[in-house]
């Protein structure tokens, strides 16, 4: 641990030239292209293109095939208006620099194993952000149109000190990478949205360093959705991220508790933490009102393992062990260092960041399962 550096978002965003706010009219017009093509809107897409704009695509024996934005258009007129047509698109990228930007996005078609990047050239044209270029291209993938969600926190401090913290970068990646290699896409989720502070870091640490370096991840952690931005629906599965930054902001959000809890309760999904992420769910109730852990064995950091005379060790507002007990949950960990996950149903929790393949790698497994049982 001593050789992790304490690294915050703030100096991430800065070697990504990522402090410029993103204009609103550029996800606006993205947002236009992604749902008109996806559900036959071509009025949509039409409102994200430059009239005059177009795309450079690929066809067989042509490899670089120019189509007016016009057609392009048209192509989407022949199924039925508002039908979804199987495509499932999201924004990976933006960079903006004064009136123009560029961007990047991923358009999954599960049903056919195949997967487009597009790339894309804006401009502010008459006080409106268009789409004036893009350029495609397609690989066979096996990514699904299953999604997780990472709900991580915008907490800088530890509570009301000047002490430094936030969330565990390691956990992060070692899930992200898991779940990315098995087909599924990861979102992320804070109280507040937007940029998040990370820690444990290290660059020389192969995993660590591709993605300290992956654009995409960089700006989906700047980037980070609000409760009211997520469609409960859309996930198979939720995970709480460690770090000290867990501690603070996510256990109380109620915006937060209402969204995990629809999906778990409603939706059939997956409840998992790893570390001090564990905090996140002692405040979870069911709709009856009973508390989530109650009558579930539960894993996670415990108090026992933190050093009490730390002036951060103070500034928790509770215990996770402690709370858990208290609120009917079975806690149970394993000596430091060591490899520990807990499955009780829809809830599957780790002990510290060498726990996360585990966790992801089990939620993997029980929505296999579950997925074969139902003929899907």
């Amino acid at each position: 641990m001593q050789r992790y550096l304490f690294l915050f978002i703030s100096i991430l965003l800065n070697n990504f030239s990522f402090s410029q706010v993103t204009d609103e009219g550029i996800l606006k017009a993205l947002n236009n292209y992604i749902e008109g093509t996806s559900y036959n809107l071509p009025g949509k897409i039409e409102k994200a293109f430059y009239s005059e704009a177009d795309l450079f695509l690929q066809k067989k024996e042509q490899e670089i095939w120019k189509v007016p934005s016009k057609d392009y258009i048209s192509w989407f007129s022949k199924g039925p208006e508002g039908s979804f047509n199987g495509r499932v698109g999201r924004i990976l990228f933006v960079e903006q620099s004064n009136d123009i930007a560029i961007a990047k996005a991923e358009i999954l078609i599960p049903n056919r194993n195949v997967r487009y990047i597009d790339l894309f050239l804006l401009k502010r044209v008459s006080g409106q952000w268009k789409i004036i270029s893009k350029s495609a291209t397609a690989s066979n993938t096996h990514h699904t149109s299953k999604k997780v969600l990472f709900i991580v926190s915008n907490a800088h401090y530890y509570g009301t000190s000047d002490l430094t913290t936030g969330n565990s970068f390691s956990e992060i990646v070692i899930a992200y990478d898991t779940f990315i290699n098995a087909g599924f896409t990861v979102d992320f989720v804070s109280p507040d949205g937007g940029s998040i502070p990370l820690a444990y870091i290290n660059t020389s640490h192969a995993l660590h360093k591709k993605y300290i370096y992956d654009m995409d991840l960089m700006y989906a952690l700047k980037n980070t959705k609000t409760p009211e931005m997520i469609n409960p629906e859309s996930y198979s599965a939720v995970q709480y991220i460690g770090g000290g930054s867990a501690m603070f902001g996510v256990p109380e959000d109620k915006n937060i508790q209402k969204m995990v809890m629809t999906i778990y309760e409603k939706h059939g999904g997956i409840v998992s933490s790893i570390c001090h992420g564990t905090a996140g769910i002692v405040y979870l109730k069911t709709s009856d009102g009973q508390y989530l852990v109650k009558g579930k064995a539960v894993n996670g950091y415990p108090e026992d393992y933190e050093r009490k005379e730390a002036a951060y060790f103070k500034q928790f507002p509770f215990l996770i062990r402690e709370t858990i007990e208290q609120h009917g949950g079975n806690f149970k960990y394993s000596p430091r260092n060591s490899v520990h996950v807990e499955v009780d149903g829809r809830i599957i929790t780790g002990q510290n960041h060498l726990s996360s393949k585990a966790v992801s790698e089990k939620i993997i497994e029980i929505l296999a399962k579950k997925e074969a049982g139902s003929g899907r």
